[in-house]
């Protein structure tokens, strides 16, 4: 499908994307490039992709140039590796935030190259070299947001490269994207990051007892608040308005339910918690997650590969 597919990232999404595109053979070349040493050295070592010393290097020839590293360092990637984008190449990334990456990317461009951002819908708590594997895309979304005027045939063969990778394909404004992402993965992150905060605090208090007796729920907002600090920093500080959009919402009906349980309107109770069971089972419906203990997940990384 492409000649040189070059990573400028290599942890998680990074790395995955090239054992993904290394599986069914999506290019003669995988490349990557990290801005630590430490993780070039050990991407080297585990042999996912050919590893470069330096972005020009990295994106030098290369077909299909993807941005795996936090949203808040890809204008600066952008004016390092502008000048050294093959003609007619596709650059393209990976980040949860759109709006911005368009906004902080596009100035850098010439235009004989296709920028169409991308947002692949998947992800472990785990970072690193380490924490990739081929099969993270299996079955989940990822959305292009091509803007306007992009070029037919290059969001085509995007299209086509996520699908090798096995992902499902959705095209959407930038900007409708980041209101969808902060409903559905922002700020249930932020929810996740407080709740495990206030816990931290009241451990204190409670000798622990906290943590000791944690149960599935709890649990599961740690995962979740478990995720690499620095690209969600990067996240929220990148998409604002739809966070806060979202956040308002979720506080008025917050207000709701907290009157109910004060009210002891255990109808209203009921009916919510009937809304939201329905809306599990649709996503077990879709294929979306599983049912089974831990939600499928096994906690061997090598069986995933």
């Amino acid at each position: 499908m492409f000649g040189k597919v070059t990573m400028i990232g290599l942890g998680l999404i990074g790395s995955s994307l090239a054992h993904a595109a290394g599986r069914k053979k999506l290019a003669t070349e995988i490349a990557g490039y990290d801005i630590s040493a430490d993780v070039r050295a050990r991407a080297a070592t585990l042999g996912f992709a050919k590893v470069y010393d330096t972005l020009e290097a990295a994106v030098k020839d290369a077909d299909l140039v993807i941005l795996c590293a936090p949203v808040g360092a890809y204008g600066d990637i952008a004016k390092t590796i502008a000048p050294h984008l093959k003609s007619d190449a596709i650059l393209s990334d990976v980040g949860s935030v759109k709006g911005a990456v368009l906004r902080d990317v596009t100035p850098f461009l010439p235009q004989a190259v296709h920028f169409i951002p991308a947002h692949p819908i998947a992800g472990t708590e785990q970072s690193g070299p380490d924490a990739g594997f081929a099969s993270l895309f299996d079955g989940r979304w990822c959305i292009l947001t091509p803007p306007e005027g992009a070029d037919a045939g290059a969001v085509e063969k995007l299209r086509l490269f996520w699908n090798g990778c096995g992902s499902q394909v959705d095209v959407m404004d930038a900007a409708h994207h980041d209101l969808v992402l902060a409903m559905t993965s922002h700020v249930p992150h932020l929810i996740a990051y407080n709740i495990v905060g206030t816990a931290h605090d009241l451990e204190a208090v409670t000798e622990g007892e906290v943590i000791k007796y944690s149960a599935g729920g709890f649990r599961d907002f740690t995962r979740i608040a478990a995720s690499d600090p620095t690209m969600w920093r990067d996240v929220f500080l990148n998409n604002r308005q739809a966070v806060l959009e979202v956040l308002g919402r979720f506080n008025e009906d917050l207000s709701v339910l907290q009157r109910a349980v004060r009210d002891g309107n255990g109808e209203a109770l009921f009916e919510l918690f009937s809304r939201t069971r329905a809306i599990r089972r649709s996503i077990l419906d879709i294929g979306q997650d599983s049912a089974a203990p831990n939600f499928g997940r096994d906690k061997s990384p090598e069986k995933n590969q």
